[in-house]
């Protein structure tokens, strides 16, 4: 196996490892012939389940994304306070991401994700009624909260139900469909509001989600190499402290992070640059030009073949030189050079997540929940980070600011891989003697 996203030494996944410390006891662990696989019973049934999950969580979490200039001017408030109605969701998702992981290894993976679901869905049916930017803003921040099962609790139940070999392909499944997820709903919005306004745009999301969820409920596998246990919080915050002193993990984190600053600050934005001279777009071709996140779908779930060609650095490279590369050609005046721009950060970002996420299940040979839940805090950390901070930008210097940030980030990505890199070789050179 290739070395590590950043450059360190891979820690393979034991099976027989025990997905938490915060279980007190548990049975034998499965074989690898009851895992599920590419063409055995219950896989594609699994796949299209984390799909639609996917789809509705990502739908839902960023229904407000493309609507932000309707929502300012229907509010009239500035793109900065705007743009809390995506933050203050996914900063809720990452501050809560955490426990509700450490509740599904009590109460299990599934029905975390049903419960998880099923809540974001009820909020989102009020969200559309918010009299005010404050209840607005406060109705995302429990929609985002309740969104927090889902995420952690889907890579857990991905690391426990499928074969270590099949892992990067299954999470890159449930990354596509983020993507499909984050695509469909900006689109929808995006023409609802043209025709019927945003509040009937976010009426259109949440009727999505439902169906998504209801897929989901009858679709997803019940799970059969998971066994609950009591919950140790001593316990759960040693696992948390174990993860946060592994530094291939917390340079994983970080890169997780930084590529969702420049992801979240870039969609955050372009709809308020879209709007204004010289493209002056109306609404519903804004929303269509979240068709670029198809690219993603297929970037996400090419990861696994990028990782195999590339190695785990090599793949994070082309994801980091591809962003580049768009947010450069993003700064251009010309509609052309801007969509080629988004369609290469959008590539970038998911090729660089998917890559980034699967190896933290990879990494953790225990606690994988709880290892998952803080990649997914950092991560949404960051799409809450980079959408307040590309908003501020833009209102101080336009776009242009707004792609300085993201290529900050992104050379904070580029620093963590080269250290990482540097870490690994150091650790070969050390292991040469000793093998002699």
């Amino acid at each position: 196996m290739p070395p590590a996203d950043t450059g360190a030494s891979t820690v393979v996944v034991d099976a027989s490892a025990p997905s938490s410390p915060v279980i007190t006891s548990r049975a034998a662990e499965p074989t690898a012939t009851e895992r599920l696989e590419p063409g055995r019973p219950g896989y594609r049934r699994m796949s299209f389940a984390l799909f639609a999950a996917g789809v509705a969580a990502f739908a839902l979490l960023y229904s407000t994304q493309a609507l932000l200039p309707a929502i300012s001017a229907s509010y009239g408030v500035s793109a900065g306070q705007a743009s809390w109605t995506v933050s203050a969701a996914t900063g809720a998702l990452a501050l809560c991401v955490l426990p509700l992981s450490a509740l599904s290894e009590r109460f299990g993976r599934r029905q975390m994700m049903t419960a998880s679901l099923t809540v974001a869905v009820l909020v989102g049916m009020l969200v559309p009624f918010a009299p005010s930017i404050g209840w607005l803003i406060a109705l995302r921040a429990i929609q985002g909260a309740a969104l927090a099962g889902l995420p952690a609790s889907a890579m857990a139940y991905l690391a426990e139900e499928v074969r270590p070999r099949a892992l990067i392909a299954a999470i890159g499944l449930f990354v596509a469909g983020n993507s499909i997820g984050g695509m469909s709903g900006r689109i929808l919005t995006g023409w609802v509001a043209q025709l019927w306004g945003w509040r009937a745009a976010l009426a259109a999301v949440g009727l999505l989600a439902v169906a998504c969820a209801v897929a989901f409920h009858f679709l997803i596998p019940k799970a059969r190499n998971f066994t609950p246990g009591s919950l140790n919080p001593k316990a759960l915050a040693k696992a948390v402290a174990t993860h946060l002193g592994n530094p291939l993990l917390v340079r994983l984190y970080a890169i997780g992070a930084l590529f969702m600053t420049v992801f979240g600050a870039v969609y955050t934005v372009i709809g308020y640059r879209l709007v204004e001279e010289p493209f002056s777009l109306p609404q519903g071709i804004i929303g269509s030009i979240f068709l670029v996140y198809l690219v993603g779908t297929v970037s996400s779930a090419a990861a696994g073949r990028l990782v195999a060609r590339l190695g785990r650095r090599g793949a994070l490279y082309l994801a980091v030189s591809t962003t580049t590369a768009g947010l450069l050609l993003s700064l251009a005046d010309q509609l052309a050079s801007v969509l080629l721009g988004l369609v290469l950060i959008t590539a970038g970002f998911f090729a660089g997540h998917a890559v980034a996420s699967s190896s933290v299940s990879r990494t953790a040979t225990t606690g994988r929940a709880q290892a998952s839940a803080l990649y997914q805090s950092a991560y949404y950390l960051g799409s809450s980070v980079g959408g307040t901070l590309g908003a501020v930008a833009f209102h101080a210097g336009g776009w242009t600011a707004t792609v300085a940030l993201g290529l900050l980030a992104v050379l904070g990505v580029v620093s963590i891989t080269l250290y990482g890199t540097r870490v690994a070789r150091a650790e070969r050179r050390a292991l040469v003697p000793a093998a002699r």
